[in-house]
């Protein structure tokens, strides 16, 4: 029983210094990303992989927010955990990347997946 007791914990401390997150990664040009403006957007189909650069200019309440660049405004969605510690000020110029959420009798929005600090 002791060898088995031994044995699982092993492997549990094996598993668990595998399992550390790995934060590191590219940061440059993806030929993948969106990148479109506030208009574009707003014109876009529903679920449409889409990043906008602008500001977030206050909050509406309930994880939503006014977004804005230099074409327009959006409402924008961000999960409570999509933030990462981020602390946004209305001065900041921020890359979120989202998709566009079109539902029937509402304002088309973007939820937001990911928020970058450009300046």
């Amino acid at each position: 029983m002791k060898k088995f007791v031994l044995f699982l914990f092993t492997v549990f401390c094996i598993n668990s210094a595998h399992a550390q997150v790995n934060t590191g990664g590219f940061e440059g040009p993806d030929i993948n990303k969106n990148n479109v403006t506030v208009e574009q957007a707003l014109k876009m189909s529903d679920e449409t992989r889409v990043v906008i650069v602008g500001q977030i200019v206050n909050s509406l309440g309930d994880e939503k927010y006014t977004f804005k660049d230099s074409t327009g405004e959006v409402i924008v969605e961000i999960d409570d955990e999509d933030w990462n510690d981020l602390k946004v000020k209305p001065e900041n110029v921020i890359e979120i990347t989202g998709e566009v959420d079109k539902e029937l009798m509402e304002t088309t929005k973007i939820d937001v997946d990911l928020i970058v600090i450009k300046k």
